[in-house]
């Protein structure tokens, strides 16, 4: 089981998607009953915020002075029952850049499926792994979206 929380930092956000923490509570609800079978709560963060932040968090965290779309911070707190996995950041504009070619919730839907694999341990640093991540992410996708 899944529990996502979101934090909106950058308003225009709100704007294209209007009820943010339902349009959360909804793919977390279909993530949890077509994708994890899981017991144990996993829960993290979804931080939705802008390029200049993004930059910032970028240069301290990976010192890479530029923004980036997405970043992950893994920090598994585990007690009894959960597990605090981490949190996401996700930047506005270059989603609603990307979303020119597609969806805005299809990319908002890529970032963070994309960044929650990172918190699980996912990466794609050889090209095997990123075979493996990407099959993963679009069958989250395609579960979360059909």
């Amino acid at each position: 089981m899944i529990k996502i929380y979101v934090v909106v930092d950058f308003p225009k956000w709100k704007k294209k998607i209007k009820n943010l923490k339902n349009y959360f509570k909804i793919k977390q609800r279909k993530f949890n009953t077509q994708i994890n079978s899981s017991k144990k709560k996993k829960e993290f963060t979804i931080f939705l915020t802008n390029n200049l932040k993004m930059k910032k968090l970028n240069n301290k965290f990976r010192k890479v002075n530029k923004p980036t779309d997405v970043l992950s911070f893994p920090l598994k707190i585990k007690n009894k029952s959960n597990i605090y996995l981490g949190d996401i950041a996700i930047s506005y504009e270059i989603i609603n850049k990307r979303s020119k070619k597609s969806l805005f919730d299809h990319e908002l839907d890529k970032m963070w499926i994309h960044g929650y694999l990172h918190l699980c341990g996912h990466d794609h640093i050889k090209y095997k792994d990123f075979k493996k991540m990407s099959r993963k992410e679009n069958l989250i996708f395609k579960q979360l979206n059909f």
